[in-house]
């Protein structure tokens, strides 16, 4: 699963941004061998069409990547017919879309941008887990440190801000490998510890009588966090109510639901 286009599988994952050039690396200190610095590699070549995107829109194609809007491959194509041929541009896009930074901005969970840089729709749940997880495997390729604790981290950001339940989250991404489906699974059991005690905060708060402010005293928590800890698990019970009356095809009102008599 790609996030726009394809592009031949050669592609460096760590080209310079378009309009600059990358200094040469110098070998440091203590080091057994050093190239002298008239051997050090050159900087690797934009792609000229890469180079052209970059000097349109710098937003959206320069130092910072941000994910592009679906169909901009057609936008591009209606705005510069006599600048860009088609198959170039689908090269350069899959090039640009395959690059590090921008599937790193991609698993960050940054929503969708236009040409001009506007955000204008969030990236679907599964080109975010894609994105995590390709992150993941190129860096963890690179290092004998384990990142899984990383990837798990941004997972469990991604499936919360979907907002979908287990089973719709793994109906969407539809990964199969054993990898992501531990780090799934360790996500989705975190999430559930999590909710456990927001739950249970709150119907210890629900059973207080107290304030927010007289509940935090009470326990010596910040009355901020009290406060999102319920509006969290509040969300979480409303999203189950609603959940089991469309399971019953009842309707939301005739749903079980706790009372809550909290303030």
């Amino acid at each position: 699963m790609t996030d726009t286009v394809s592009a031949p599988e050669s592609t460096p994952e760590s080209a310079p941004a378009p309009g600059r050039q990358r200094p040469a690396r110098q070998g440091g200190r203590g080091r057994a061998s050093r190239k002298p610095q008239n051997q050090a590699r050159a900087p690797r070549a934009v792609h000229p069409v890469l180079q052209q995107l970059f000097d349109l829109y710098p937003k959206m194609f320069g130092a910072q990547f941000l994910p592009l809007k679906l169909g901009v491959f057609q936008d591009l194509l209606a705005l510069h017919p006599e600048l860009f041929k088609r198959e170039e541009l689908k090269v350069a896009l899959g090039l640009h879309a395959r690059s590090m930074r921008y599937l790193e901005s991609v698993a960050a969970g940054h929503p969708r941008h236009d040409l001009s840089g506007e955000p204008v729709e969030p990236v679907a749940p599964e080109h975010v887990h894609h994105a995590i997880m390709e992150v993941f495997r190129r860096r963890q390729m690179r290092t004998d440190q384990d990142l899984r604790p990383y990837a798990r981290a941004q997972l469990i950001e991604a499936i919360e801000a979907s907002g979908l339940s287990r089973e719709d989250f793994l109906l969407c991404v539809r990964q199969q490998d054993e990898v992501s489906m531990a780090l799934l699974d360790e996500a989705f059991s975190e999430l559930s510890e999590r909710a456990a005690k927001r739950e249970a905060l709150r119907k210890t708060f629900d059973a207080s009588g107290k304030t927010v402010a007289e509940f935090a005293d009470m326990y010596g928590m910040n009355p901020a966090e009290v406060t999102e800890t319920l509006e969290r698990a509040r969300l979480a019970q409303a999203a189950q109510a609603a959940a089991a009356a469309k399971a019953l095809e009842l309707p939301l009102e005739a749903a079980p639901v706790e009372a809550n008599t909290a303030p």
